[in-house]
């Protein structure tokens, strides 16, 4: 970092102390608004002072340096989240900032003892509503709340979850107030997000402040997340053996990232719905080796996509039956169904009753006052308020966002008390409260910014909850008063300070592990193994794609660039791989314009299934098994296809296109792409899913070859030097032919490395030859023996060199090009049988083969 990088202030050491200088650099809290880092008398609170005290003065004067590296990590790491403020929806960089929220333990005795009281709280309700329904018969919750809310399952009803606990992790949205006193604004219990998203910002913060991170006695995290973890299986159907996976709707989930990044760090299957299935009323994991039963399931999609059956028929997220085998007792659902009415903005102001009924005591830690526009009274009530106050949708399926009145002018005010009047249920209001403002880092200032605290309290045992020591701070948008992610907020880690000592508990098991358990591999599930199969494909077909479109640009302003057989040759190759659509004149007719079409057609948006179509379905495969991949291996993919991308932009904005710069643009993906083949060879583990991973490669690489061969014959390329030379290269074994054959272009030498080599990974018979090792080891196969979906496949060991050189009547190898369709057609129809064995579990009559 260059010297004129750093805050020109922090070079001046004027100031006694670093606290002295942090505070000189701090901008002061908007008035009316609690100012996290200094005191009311204008100085450092204690643990701020001690931070940056921790941090000394070549820390302050590294701040940029330090949050340019923050933002490179959120980068690299691949965290990202969808804001839906944005126009374009696209899925972002997670902003973080640089500095976290520090609480004292004073202010955590405070919440802890609220968020536990709450969790109890809303675990007792949602006992009653699914039960005996007393709340509801004494008037203490209204009927429309619950009953009418879209989100009470009546599915539930007379239903007792495991260890009678509905909540297993359940949010609560903090604020802090002026007299810095903290509230409750806000509560999510159906699929609460945030403790992924924490846990990257503890990791990613703690390294930005290391001293500070170990000397200020910051409570750590991961002896929460075992709690959680041995609470589900003392709950779960099969205990301490219980199998536990995490729910996601997909890839195409805002908050998938997260999904992904618990699943690897708490060690669960991350599945979809469509990789479940219910037998018996029981849950089972589709896998290659079958059926393998599901105990527990983290669920992270809200309740009404759960089950097609009984909820949401139009649901493609959910599992057929899953209700069904929960009131079975065969499962156990975190959280339970049903939770969604205790999400309503409404309950709030119910609360305080309702502790007082169920608990016999009052709440530790205050809502903001909360009236239901329901209610007659309320409604009255509030009217005159609304200016002051802050207008919530009562559920979130209204399709209404929270309106602060003071934004509000005087029309529009009028506007939404005639909306509340003539639909008063739909609406609720609440107390307005300026947010308290924690100090973040912008260029060379400790600016003030609006802060929400997320905490969770995560059940440990049957009706049992601990809160995590920690939380998601979000932030508002500078010069913005509400704290929101979909916004286009950014979040903060929070630092809870403790007076005694750090629990140091971590994920790894105490106890030695059983032999048999260390032998047990990890399942992989049908869906990942498509995945896998499908980025072996496009790998392929990108590494293929990338090569045919070099040769034929080379191959056009080359020394052959007017041969006939040649330009059938490509054109033939180019529309059969994609390079070029149907209606593209054939380079023979026109080479100007088909070397214009080819150029315009590598961009992932071109509408073709070219180069960067192939690179963009390659890295959503890969971001569909994002866990099982290493961040180094998504970054790369990305990184190439961004790059890509970027460069047929550029491409495009020429007036001609030009054939070098597209010829560069090809030669630096082929690079990238090489990268990407080690990490898939060298870097994963040899399980099933990388067996089909490889099967998806060389499926693709034996169609291709054998397509190209075939067309190199019947056009009658290979007997000319740019034909033959073509072919070669795209065989990728034009180093290899030379060296051995040196000048010879004759057939059978073209056959003894491309066809029948075994030692040449591009050459068909190595190909096939790996196809079957490969598939002798998938699950299912005896030891030893050729897979039954393998036998088709033509066998190398028949080949005979002379045998596939001799040429009939016509001039035309017959006996090789029966071979070469031969190999077109197997690889077409093992594609088909691996799809149908292993990913729909189906025999040749599409009949089930799961048990």
């Amino acid at each position: 970092m260059k010297a004129s990088d750093r805050p020109a202030i922090a070079e001046d050491h004027a100031h006694d102390s670093p606290a002295g200088l942090a505070a000189a650099l701090a901008s002061a809290a908007e008035p009316g608004h609690l100012d996290e880092l200094r005191d009311t008398g204008g100085g450092l609170r204690p643990h701020w002072a001690a931070f940056f005290e921790h941090l000394g003065f070549e820390g302050l004067g590294d701040l940029n340096r330090r949050q340019h590296n923050l933002a490179r990590q959120i980068r690299d790491n691949g965290v990202t989240y969808n804001v839906y403020a944005d126009e374009h929806g696209a899925q972002r960089p997670w902003a973080l900032d640089l500095l976290p929220m520090v609480v004292t333990p004073e202010s955590w005795a405070q919440i802890e003892a609220g968020v536990l009281q709450r969790a109890k709280l809303l675990n007792r309700i949602c006992a009653d509503i699914y039960g005996p329904r007393e709340l509801l018969k004494r008037a203490l919750l209204p009927a429309a709340l619950v009953q009418g809310h879209p989100g009470y399952l009546r599915a539930m009803h007379g239903v007792r979850p495991p260890g009678d606990t509905w909540l297993h992790i359940a949010a609560f949205d903090l604020a802090r107030g002026p007299d810095g006193r903290w509230w409750v604004v806000s509560q999510r219990t159906q699929a609460p997000s945030g403790l992924g998203y924490l846990l990257e910002n503890r990791i990613a913060i703690a390294r930005q402040f290391p001293k500070a991170f170990g000397e200020m006695k910051v409570q750590r995290l991961a002896a929460s997340y075992r709690a959680l973890m041995d609470g589900i299986k003392r709950m779960a159907p099969e205990g301490a053996n219980a199998r536990i996976a995490l729910l996601t709707p997909g890839p195409y989930n805002e908050t998938y990232f997260e999904h992904a990044y618990l699943a690897r760090y708490l060690g669960l299957s991350l599945v979809e719905g469509s990789d479940l299935t219910v037998r018996d009323q029981r849950v089972y994991l589709k896998t290659l080796q079958g059926l393998e039963p599901v105990h527990a399931l983290i669920k992270r999609l809200d309740d009404e996509w759960l089950d097609p059956l009984e909820l949401r028929s139009d649901s493609a997220l959910g599992v057929p039956g899953l209700l069904q085998a929960l009131r079975a007792g065969n499962v156990l659902l975190a959280n339970a169904p049903g939770t969604a009415p205790l999400e309503s903005s409404a309950l709030l102001g119910f609360l305080p009753a309702l502790s007082e009924h169920l608990l016999g005591e009052p709440l530790a830690l205050p809502s903001l006052d909360t009236w239901w526009c329901g209610e007659a009274a309320s409604l009255q009530r509030v009217l005159p308020l609304l200016k002051q106050s802050v207008i919530k949708p009562t559920r979130p399926d209204l399709g209404k966002e929270a309106v602060m009145g003071q934004r509000l002018d005087a029309d529009a005010l009028d506007q939404l008390t005639g909306r509340m009047v003539r639909q008063p249920d739909n609406y609720t209001v609440q107390a307005y409260l300026p947010l308290s403002q924690t100090p973040t880092w912008k260029g060379d200032r400790l600016g003030p910014r609006s802060a929400m605290l997320r905490v969770f309290a995560l059940a440990d045992g049957p009706q049992s909850w601990r809160v995590l020591p920690g939380g998601m701070v979000r932030l508002a948008p500078r010069g913005q008063l509400m704290a929101s992610m979909q916004r286009g907020g950014s979040s903060a880690d929070c630092w809870v300070l403790t007076e005694g000592e750090v629990d140091s508990t971590t994920l790894l098991n105490q106890a030695p592990i059983p032999i048999d358990q260390l032998e047990h591999k990890r399942p992989v599930t049908s869906r990942a193994a498509e995945n896998l199969f499908w980025l072996g494909r496009y790998t392929e077909r990108a590494e293929n794609s990338v090569r045919l479109a070099q040769i034929a640009l080379r191959s056009l302003h080359g020394e052959d660039q007017r041969s006939p057989a040649l330009l059938a040759w490509l054109s033939d190759s180019a529309l059969a791989n994609g390079l070029v659509l149907p209606d593209v004149p054939s380079a023979a007719q026109s080479p100007r314009v088909f070397e214009r079409s080819l150029i315009a057609m590598l961009a992932p948006d071109s509408g073709a299934t070219s180069v960067g179509f192939n690179l963009r379905a390659l890295s959503q495969a890969a971001a569909s098994v994002r866990e099982r991949l290493s961040q180094e291996q998504r970054n790369l993919i990305e990184r190439v296809l961004d790059e890509f991308a970027q460069a047929c932009e550029q491409l495009s904005a020429e007036a001609e296109y030009a054939p070098q710069e597209a010829l560069n643009t090809l030669e630096q993906t082929s690079e990238g792409l090489a990268a990407i083949t080690g990490a898939q060879t060298d870097r994963m583990v040899r399980d099933d899913g990388w067996r089909l991973l490889s099967v998806g490669r060389h499926i693709e690489r034996l169609g291709t070859l054998s397509q190209a061969l075939a067309e190199g014959l019947r056009s009658g390329s290979l007997a000319e030097e740019g034909g033959f030379e073509a072919l070669v290269a795209l065989f990728d074994s034009t180093i290899t032919f030379h060296a051995r054959y040196q000048q010879r272009r004759d057939l059978p030498a073209l056959v003894d490395l491309l066809v029948l080599d075994r030692d040449n990974p591009r050459s068909l018979a190595w190909v096939l030859g790996t196809l079957r090792s490969r598939l002798s080891k998938l699950a299912n196969t005896v030891h030893g023996q050729v897979a039954e979906i393998a036998q088709a496949l033509p066998d190398p060991s028949a080949w005979q060199l002379g045998a596939l050189c001799n040429t009939d009547d016509e001039g035309q190898a017959s006996a090789l090009l029966a071979i070469l369709a031969a190999c077109q057609r197997s690889a077409l129809e093992l594609s088909d049988d691996i799809n149908r064995r292993h990913f729909s579990h189906a025999d040749r009559d599409n009949r089930s083969l799961l048990a």
